[in-house]
């Protein structure tokens, strides 16, 4: 069962939601769903020792994402 809610954002969250979900070719729902999924993998990750990194396949330099 699907409910609704109200989200309020800045101009500037909801520019770049409307830019994600162009370039996406989505909805704003549905990139917020991925965005959702996205956090609860990362958490789950988090809550078990885990790290989350970006690396430059270039240079491979590592950046560690730090999530509050």
């Amino acid at each position: 069962m699907k409910k609704t809610m109200t989200l309020n954002l800045t101009d500037a969250e909801m520019q770049a939601l409307e830019q994600l979900s162009g370039k996406k070719d989505l909805t704003k729902t549905a990139v917020l769903r991925q965005a959702l999924k996205l956090y609860q993998l990362v958490d789950v990750r988090l809550q078990h020792g885990g790290k989350l990194f970006f690396e430059d396949d270039a240079t491979k330099e590592k950046a560690e994402l730090m999530v509050l």
